[in-house]
């Protein structure tokens, strides 16, 4: 299968994945902290990708270290702690829908950083989309009070981590497999994962219930699946497109994390539901070839 039709099986897997990956750590947060969560997604991730392929590290040259470290905490370490956090107080399906502003941030910092161009109707798609996040978080604000829409930040900051880290791979990891990316990025954040998880008193305060195994339960899902195949899937989807594209993956996720949270009684306005297809449209923008 060539790459042009390949970047597109990639692409719809990934969204299904990453789709439902909100409502599993929605999950996964009724029996463990927001804190647990973070770390033991990435212990999880990290002992499966270094089982599967810890000979890939040979591979690894001296001069990729530098930014497999940058863009493994950027990318990975610090979204999988803001995500918890920020699910934990807003809807799934809201955070999936701020999640899309991705590719607009990619192209943000592809041009202030990594020099990589853009066109005027890209920097409008930005702007569009950035009215619709505006949008969706105050009306959010309105219709439940009882959700704390300051943690829709910390989905904004993980979008600016996600953009960093696809630049990064496309301009200075881009001799390197997908397979050895990953298990590099999560052998060097393994350590401080288990640092964070002993700060946390996992060993002290966890206890054996049905709300704390289905926690653990769906974490590991989360972990082994939305985390550890689907980076090695998102790895190369970059390697074989460019980043703009690479990232547009959610423009499929919020239509996967919206059915997820509707089915698991979660609702949203026409306001709502208006203002996430502003950022759609926005990203399109961004994305749409000549």
């Amino acid at each position: 299968m060539g790459n042009k039709k390949l970047r597109w099986v990639y692409l719809i897997a990934l969204s299904i994945i990453w789709g439902s990956s909100f409502i599993l750590m929605k999950k996964a947060l009724i029996g463990l902290t927001p804190m647990q969560v973070g770390a033991l997604r990435i212990i999880i991730t990290a002992v499966f990708l270094l089982l599967i392929g810890f000979k890939r590290l040979l591979k690894i040259k001296r001069r990729h270290w530098y930014y497999l470290t940058l863009n493994g905490f950027v990318g990975t370490f610090f979204p999988a702690f803001l995500f918890a956090y920020a699910i934990d107080k807003i809807d799934s399906s809201i955070a999936s829908i701020l999640n899309s502003l991705t590719p607009l941030n990619t192209l943000i910092f592809g041009a202030l950083l990594f020099g990589f161009g853009f066109k005027k109707r890209q920097l409008i798609g930005v702007l569009i989309g950035l009215i619709g996040t505006a949008l969706l978080i105050l009306k959010g604000v309105e219709l439940h009070p009882n959700q704390d829409y300051f943690y829709a930040s910390f989905i904004l900051i993980s979008s600016v981590g996600y953009s960093l880290n696809v630049n990064i791979l496309k301009k200075y990891l881009h001799d390197l497999d997908a397979l050895s990316i990953t298990v590099g990025n999560f052998s060097l954040l393994i350590l401080p994962a288990l640092i964070v998880l002993w700060f946390t008193d996992f060993s002290q305060s966890f206890e054996v219930n049905d709300e704390s195994l289905k926690g653990i339960f769906y974490l590991t899902i989360l972990a082994v699946l939305g985390t550890g195949i689907a980076k090695i899937m998102f790895n190369r989807l970059i390697q074989i497109s460019n980043p703009i594209f690479s990232s547009s993956v959610t423009y499929l996720i919020p239509i996967v994390a919206i059915s997820w949270g509707i089915f698991d009684g979660e609702k949203l306005t026409g306001m709502q539901f208006g203002s996430g297809f502003i950022i759609l449209f926005g990203v399109y923008l961004v994305n749409r070839t000549k």
